[in-house]
Parts: C-alpha cells; sequence; structure tokens
C-alpha cells in the first residue's frame, strides 16, 4: 500500500514527515547499538532499516537496494549490478578507516557523499545518507549528542551548500581524486551549531 506525491500531495507530504519522525526514532536505537557493538554494527541491514523506515508507504520498494537503472540530475549512478560490489566497497573503507582518523566529520562526510552517489535504493536515499551520516557522527562521538536541532534536520533547512559540497566532492573525483574536505567542514559547522543549541 502507497500514495503518490501526484496523486494527493499533501497526503504525501504528510506520510513523508511521519516517516523521517519514524526514521529519526530508529535511528537514536541504531546509534545505541553502534555505540554498544562497535563499528561492524553498521551494515547493510542498518541502511536497510533506515531507507525502509523513510520511504514505508510512498515506495514499494523500500529496505532493500535498487534493481533497476536510476538517474539523478545530472549524475548517473551505478549499475544496479554493481551496487552490491559498490555497497561492499563502501562499507570496507568506512570500517577500515574507522580508526584512523580523528576527525569528527571525515567517514560521515564520506558515507553522506558516496552513499548518494550509488544511490543503492530506488527512492529515500538523501534521507538514508543523512541518517547514517549522524549514525557515524554519534558513534565517533560517543553517544548521542544533544541539541535541539539534529544535523539531518539543519542540512534539510538550508540544502544549497550541502548540494554544492556533494558537487566538489563528485568533480573530485571525476577527476580520479577522493575530496571530501568541503563536504567535512560544512557537516562540522552543523554540528557546531547543533550542539551550541542546547536547551
Amino acid at each position: 500500500m502507497s500514495v503518490r506525491e501526484k496523486d494527493n500531495p499533501s497526503l504525501f507530504a504528510k506520510i513523508q514527515e511521519q516517516n523521517l519522525l519514524r526514521q529519526y526514532d530508529l535511528l537514536s536505537n541504531c546509534i545505541e547499538i553502534g555505540l554498544e557493538k562497535g563499528i561492524e554494527s553498521f551494515d547493510k541491514y542498518t541502511l536497510w532499516t533506515l531507507n525502509y523506515a523513510a520511504v514505508s508507504n510512498i515506495s514499494q520498494f523500500g529496505g532493500r537496494f535498487r534493481e533497476e537503472p536510476i538517474y539523478v540530475g545530472n549524475h548517473t549512478p551505478p549499475h544496479f549490478k554493481d551496487v552490491p560490489n559498490e555497497m561492499d566497497r563502501f562499507f570496507s573503507v568506512v570500517h577500515e578507516n574507522w580508526t584512523l582518523s580523528d576527525h569528527p566529520t571525515l567517514l560521515a562526510a564520506y558515507t553522506l557523499w558516496r552513499l548518494n552517489w550509488i544511490h543503492p535504493f530506488v527512492e529515500g536515499n538523501g534521507r538514508t545518507a543523512r541518517a547514517a551520516c549522524y549514525y557515524l557522527i554519534c558513534v565517533k562521538q560517543g553517544g548521542l549528542l544533544g541539541g535541539r536541532k539534529i544535523v539531518p534536520e539543519r542540512i534539510r533547512e538550508n540544502r544549497e551548500p550541502y548540494y554544492a559540497a556533494l558537487q566538489s566532492a563528485d568533480r573530485a573525483w571525476h577527476e580520479g581524486r577522493f575530496d571530501v574536505n568541503q563536504l567535512a567542514d560544512y557537516l562540522s559547522g552543523l554540528l557546531k551549531a547543533q550542539l551550541l543549541d542546547s536547551d
């Protein structure tokens, strides 16, 4: 059962907003498990669960990797047959580099960019990438972080710097370089704003 945006835009928006609240609740659970079990608990099952929560009742393919081509603006994500391998490589980078960097947002920036680049799901890729990014920020910091508005909400409020940082990482990758520094700096600013905005 699902509703399409073109059939009922207001109901679609309402369901999408309710899904986001449920996803944030679920994200808190995932973070607590990650804090207890370590970075190895960040896996495809975590992402499938977060994606399913984000797109319930608006997509029939939530919680599983796509099996069809998809196009995102000027970006053509990898062929769907390559998605499982791309995701294995993605998780490998996160796990293998977990203890190598003390930077609070570098791996989170990589996650945010790479998940958007791979676009592993039919729907809800951005929401899932932002949730995964925040998961890594919290686990890296060692706890659920305070603040009235968390980083994913702050990204949603002002997307232009977010899109610019993603495009910067895309350009670097296209040139044969890995560079998510602009995105990491952007996330650091949002994280500082979140922590300063505590009750």
